[in-house]
């Protein structure tokens, strides 16, 4: 009975990935962007950076994003009241740079965190198109603002960026980078199904009229994260948003250095997974469900019946990881890591004790404070 059981929770999982893969995931590896950013309109665009304690930072990347080749374009870096030389730099920055303009936050409201900042660097951009970044971004080439533009249109008011982590020796670094691609497949195919769901801040395009339209951030405020991924499920839909593939529109900044880290950097970004809208968290919950008792299915059949079950275990995961390595090669080509195609298989099963880690946290949530 018990086998019997397992068996069918393990194909059925089967099933439900190779669904997920050939019928969502599949639309990354099969997108071709048709715009050309030579020909693109040039709106001004007001980038909008938040800063705390982000002196080494500034030093490496702002002058990347105050060299853009774009027409009309202004830099709000807003200084979150930062305790290092910040100020000192961005002075210095400013001399030279007239496009640079610093809002400076000193005594904030007790227990605001990263959206409260940003509120305030939307509130004194004097342009409509609003592009965000970070301090520990750079931008992958100097057309990133003409790049993330040529995607609006008419009806276009969300264009989302992709955000990749630097290569860097070790396991860890490796495990960030894949971890990014895969949720980049998932909020770029969900996007191309018209379902949008998320962004991420580290490069995020929208107009201004649509933070208004949505009550800026007040129905998340309570939370550290969301001002990226619950602020684009609010607003978002199959109509007005478009995802930028082009390298050249990529952003790119360094992987945490340690595990702790790392685990507390995804602890503040999961606890926002829980407040998206009840279909996403379906979708995304079922996906999860079903990579988990894929796992949790095999293992326990070949358990109870290894020699009799053997070998529809393997064929069924052989068939599975063929699909997904082989979309992979698309997607990982066109997001720039190729490299990463041999750690699938490993970093695919590891993904399932990702589950697990993480857990906890999606019932826990977490505090306001975002650095």
């Amino acid at each position: 009975m018990l086998f019997t059981i397992v068996l069918v929770v393990f194909v059925t999982a089967f099933i439900v990935q190779l669904l997920y893969w050939l019928l969502l995931f599949s639309r990354l590896a099969r997108y071709s962007s048709t715009t050309s950013s030579s020909s693109v309109e040039t709106p001004p665009v007001s980038v909008i950076i938040c800063a705390r304690n982000e002196e080494e930072n500034l030093k490496k990347n702002l002058n990347r994003i105050l060299n853009q080749n774009y027409r009309s374009y202004e830099v709000i870096v807003v200084d979150d009241d930062s305790s290092d030389s910040t100020s000192n730099i961005l002075l210095e920055f400013n001399i030279n740079c007239p496009i640079l303009r610093i809002v400076e936050l000193k005594n904030k409201p007790k227990g605001t965190g990263k959206k409260f900042a940003l509120a305030k660097g939307i509130e004194s951009a004097k342009h409509e198109l609003l592009l965000l970044t970070d301090a520990d971004c750079v931008p992958n080439s100097n057309n990133w603002i003409r790049d993330m533009v040529s995607h609006l249109d008419d009806q276009t008011e969300i264009v989302l960026g992709y955000g990749p982590y630097k290569k860097a020796k070790g396991l860890l670094n490796k495990w960030i980078r894949y971890e990014t691609l895969l949720t980049a497949t998932l909020y770029f195919s969900f996007a191309l199904a018209g379902m949008p769901y998320m962004g991420v801040g580290r490069n995020l395009m929208y107009r201004k009229k649509l933070f208004h339209q949505a009550g800026g951030f007040t129905d998340h405020d309570h939370l550290a994260s969301g001002d990226d991924d619950l602020f684009i499920n609010a607003v978002a839909n199959s109509k007005n948003t478009r995802i930028s593939l082009s390298p050249e529109s990529f952003v790119y900044s360094e992987g945490k250095q340690s595990w702790k880290a790392y685990y507390k950097q995804k602890a503040r970004h999961l606890t926002a997974g829980k407040h998206y809208n009840l279909t996403h968290q379906s979708l995304l919950g079922l996906y999860t469900l079903s990579h988990f008792l894929f796992y949790l299915g095999g293992i326990v059949l070949l358990t109870l019946k290894f020699s009799t079950i053997f070998d529809v275990v393997v064929l069924l995961y052989l068939v599975r990881m063929t699909i997904i390595i082989l979309l992979y090669r698309t997607t990982f080509k066109k997001l720039q890591d190729k490299a990463l195609i041999y750690w699938i298989p490993f970093f695919d099963f590891c993904h399932v004790l990702y589950y697990s880690v993480f857990s906890p946290v999606l019932m826990t949530g977490n505090t306001n404070q975002w650095k």
